[in-house]
């Protein structure tokens, strides 16, 4: 561990953290550059413990204690800098004092995650990174398997997804699914039952999927303003719909996650 000081906001040596407000920018190149970015000391140790590896950390010196024994081991640059100069470089005030580059890892084979699995999250062209963030903490909280994202789905690693996760998308196991017809062979073929979380005249509701849950069971959730696909819809097994009052026919999709995993455990 390097311990320097940041004197230009423009330098290479913080390239990582520039721009960081750009969604636009950040969605597309931090998985091309292989790279995603953890925000606060409990993140950080949480991406450390589980087995993530560091290239720099650029953070306000009263967390260097904090930290310290955690980056020890890496030969890398914890970059300091005041709050100023922290907003300088990323373009927002990071509250939380300390941000850490990290290399991205490989995605598991899909094949190999669903082998030993019982229950699994599928999240369908999800867009919100706030929302994939809020449904991997509810994964790691009650107990599904793994999340299995679609191609175009919002990137768990993204910066705010992390942050959202507070940390938990390091331990929960993750991967990207191919297209629906190769993704629903693949399912079938390690014994899963896909449930879509929709509305339908003959959709069944949650307490009676609960009541009688299939031994593998794979949840799909839906984008926030379109729902689920007719590709999704069409390689269910079943479609499920949460009971509701009041006239109110959907939740929010992170709290729908949530609801579903609960009822299910």
């Amino acid at each position: 561990m390097r311990i320097e000081h940041v004197t230009d906001a423009t330098s290479d040596a913080v390239a990582d953290y520039a721009r960081l407000t750009d969604v636009a920018l950040r969605s597309i190149t931090e998985p091309e550059r292989g790279v995603f970015i953890a925000e606060s000391a409990k993140v950080i140790r949480r991406a450390i413990a589980a087995g993530c590896t560091p290239r720099s950390v650029l953070m306000e010196e009263k967390w260097l204690a904090d930290l310290e024994p955690h980056l020890a081991p890496f030969d890398i640059p914890v970059h300091l800098a005041d709050p100023a100069g922290l907003e300088a470089i990323t373009g927002y005030r990071v509250h939380r004092g300390a941000l850490a580059a990290f290399e991205r890892p490989e995605l598991p084979d899909p094949a190999a995650l669903l082998a030993d699995a019982r229950r699994v999250v599928i999240l369908e062209d999800i867009v919100d990174h706030t929302n994939v963030g809020a449904i991997l903490r509810s994964v790691a909280a009650l107990g599904a398997d793994a999340v299995l994202v679609t191609p175009r789905c919002a990137d768990p690693l993204y910066r705010r997804s992390v942050r959202v996760s507070m940390g938990t998308v390091f331990q929960v196991p993750w991967t990207r699914l191919p297209e629906w017809t190769e993704a629903r062979e693949l399912l079938t073929a390690h014994g899963f039952r896909v449930a879509a979380l929709a509305l339908a005249d003959d959709a069944v509701t949650l307490r009676e999927l609960a009541a009688d849950p299939p031994e593998r069971l794979a949840l799909v959730l839906g984008a926030e303003g379109d729902g689920l696909s007719r590709q999704a819809l069409a390689a269910a097994d079943a479609i499920v719909t949460i009971p509701m009052a009041h006239g109110v026919d959907s939740l929010n999709v992170a709290a729908a996650a949530a609801v579903a995993l609960y009822a299910l455990a």
